[in-house]
């Protein structure tokens, strides 16, 4: 089952009833150019707005997934610190995204990752055996390869969907990859369990949910993202 809100994601939070996993994949702030967004945001506007995001989505989930630039790594940090001193009860991890194509900078190292930060309840089961990938002994033709493969590690080659990629939406400016959506998902999440995108984009939660056998929740503030992603999957969406 698939929900498509046209709504802003804070409401949504006010009033969704708790999910498995919540998935955020928000503006970077950056200027970046959407069809509605403003994306120039300034910077203590910013880190309010990340504040609200990390002291709210987790309150509906099991696991929170955060997608983030790396600009924003250290402030993220001093946030999440302050957030896990009052609730003890849950931790963090970092991820990376790696980049194909890293940013290109004359003048210092250019970006070539992404920030994801995974934050769980303390209790919370993880499903490792289900996103197990060949490992080089596999590959490699090794007598000692565990037949099941490797668990991955906790960086995701899975980088941004790039314009000559068959996921690409020319529409959307920005999209993560299904890759890494899959990953989450599965290794949070049994089947039937619900998950939310806050940041819907280009519909990705709608076209991988039925492959990892998931409700899928999908917010989005932009009407013309939201109408896409309805006539791509044969859907109606909510703007009230």
């Amino acid at each position: 089952m698939i929900t498509l809100l046209n709504l802003n994601c804070f409401d949504v939070l006010k009033h969704m009833k708790p999910v498995r996993m919540i998935f955020a994949d928000p503006p970077d702030g950056i200027g970046y150019k959407y069809n509605t967004h403003d994306d120039k945001t300034p910077v203590l506007d910013y880190t309010l707005f990340m504040r609200s995001l990390l002291w709210g989505a987790p309150k509906k989930c099991d696991v929170f997934w955060l997608s983030y630039n790396a600009k924003h790594i250290f402030m993220v940090g001093g946030l999440l610190r302050t957030w896990l001193n009052y609730n003890q009860e849950w931790e963090a991890k970092l991820c990376i995204q790696t980049f194909t194509f890293g940013q290109h900078n004359k003048h210092d190292l250019g970006s070539s990752f992404r920030p994801l930060l995974r934050v769980m309840k303390k209790d919370t089961d993880l499903y490792p055996d289900a996103v197990r990938v060949p490992s080089w002994r596999q590959l490699n033709g090794d007598k000692r390869a565990d037949p099941r493969g490797k668990v991955p590690g906790d960086v995701f080659d899975f980088p941004r969907v790039t314009g000559n990629s068959k996921q690409r939406r020319s529409w959307m400016s920005t999209q993560l990859h299904e890759g890494l959506y899959e990953r989450c998902i599965k290794l949070c999440c049994k089947p039937d369990d619900t998950v939310c995108d806050l940041f819907a984009g280009s519909g990705t939660l709608a076209r991988v949910a039925d492959r990892c056998n998931v409700n899928a929740i999908l917010v989005d503030i932009d009407p013309l993202y939201c109408k896409k992603i309805a006539e791509e999957h044969n859907l109606e969406y909510r703007d009230d």
